[in-house]
């Protein structure tokens, strides 16, 4: 009689979105990285609506490994912390580590995000070193790590890196959380008692071209900072005021240099009407579109929509709907607890 393998103490998620070229040297190098760390893992890929055959190839893995791989497919492309989530869902591992699947952040780093999780702390953030991201990217990255910095208190240096660990609790709190619009490393940095920060390696990406477009930097940024921390309306405040202190300050001065030098000077006082109009005007656009932004949000979260649809799960070879699946989750739950009091 076979014995059913032990319930997984490491979980590995990886969100993928057309990667077929990179899948069979992230599979390889994925194994080998987690074998290293000698405790029972599972590989939970997560299916984002690819459309180049990636779908297929992870349901192959999840029949040629069903030990160790977990498939999880959704219907259509829902974003990559969304599918992070997912895949955060369906895993049973003590320590969760998430990864991109472009390779651009090596697999052999795993071991040592491990190693730190051992020392006790809640989550492992990691920091990359010399970076092969263009300057855009770069400019980008060090930008949203100082507003996240400033907006959260939370010092830590690379909130872009996808490649982090998580304890079991943290994860089960972030999905206690069910807002849409969600900042993953720092909503777990938010309910860690502790963490640390690694440096690790960075590489070229060799295949395809990175899914995030400018739009799409630009959204995140949004979801960065109205999810997180009401802090824009707080300085939206400040803002005003100083404008508002300024505009006073502006037409007095105008008006002591228009009795000075006359009323040809300040052209009788036409543009820089317009001049003070149009800052208002400005700041009160900048202003409109700040509480849209935090009003939509609202609207998503009342609504309290999935924010994903699995179409379907491979769990040691076998196809599972979400009634089985659960069952399942129940029951390696119960065992891992009874083994860890044992």
């Amino acid at each position: 009689m076979k014995s059913s393998p032990a319930t997984p103490e490491l979980s590995i998620v990886v969100p993928v979105f057309n990667e077929r070229e990179c899948l069979p040297e992230l599979l390889e190098r994925t194994f080998e990285a987690a074998r290293k760390c000698r405790r029972p893992f599972e590989f939970i890929l997560v299916d984002d609506g690819s459309r180049d055959g990636s779908r297929e190839m992870i349901i192959e893995a999840a029949e040629q490994h069903p030990d160790e791989v977990v498939a999880v497919i959704l219907n259509r492309n829902y974003g990559q912390h969304a599918a992070v989530i997912a895949g955060l869902e369906q895993s049973l591992g003590e320590i969760v580590v998430t990864l991109d699947a472009d390779l651009q952040n090596p697999p052999e780093e795993i071991p040592r995000l491990v190693a730190a999780m051992d020392q006790g702390v809640d989550v492992v953030g990691t920091v990359r070193q010399n970076r092969k991201d263009s300057f855009f990217r770069r400019a980008a990255s060090a930008l949203v790590n100082w507003m996240v910095q400033k907006a959260t208190g939370v010092m830590m240096h690379d909130y872009g890196c996808m490649l982090r660990a998580y304890r079991r609790p943290i994860v089960q709190a972030l999905l206690q959380c069910r807002e849409r619009s969600t900042f993953i490393p720092i909503l777990a940095n938010s309910f860690a008692a502790s963490t640390a920060e690694i440096p690790v390696r960075h590489a070229s990406r060799e295949f395809g071209q990175s899914k995030y477009s400018l739009f799409k930097l630009i959204s995140l940024q949004f979801d960065l900072l109205t999810s997180m921390s009401t802090f824009p309306l707080r300085l939206l405040s400040i803002m005003g005021t100083i404008i508002a202190l300024s505009g006073i300050g502006f037409g007095v001065l105008l008006m002591i240099l228009r009795f000075v030098f006359g009323a040809q000077w300040a052209a009788n006082g036409v543009f820089t009407l317009f001049a003070i109009l149009f800052v208002f005007i400005g700041a009160q656009f900048i202003g409109l579109g700040l509480l849209g932004e935090y009003i939509g949000r609202i609207y998503h979260d009342v609504r309290a929509r999935p924010r994903f649809f699995i179409r379907e799960i491979r769990r040691r070879g076998e196809k599972l709907d979400k009634s089985s699946q659960n069952c399942y989750q129940a029951a390696e739950t119960v065992s891992s607890n009874l083994n860890r009091e044992k």
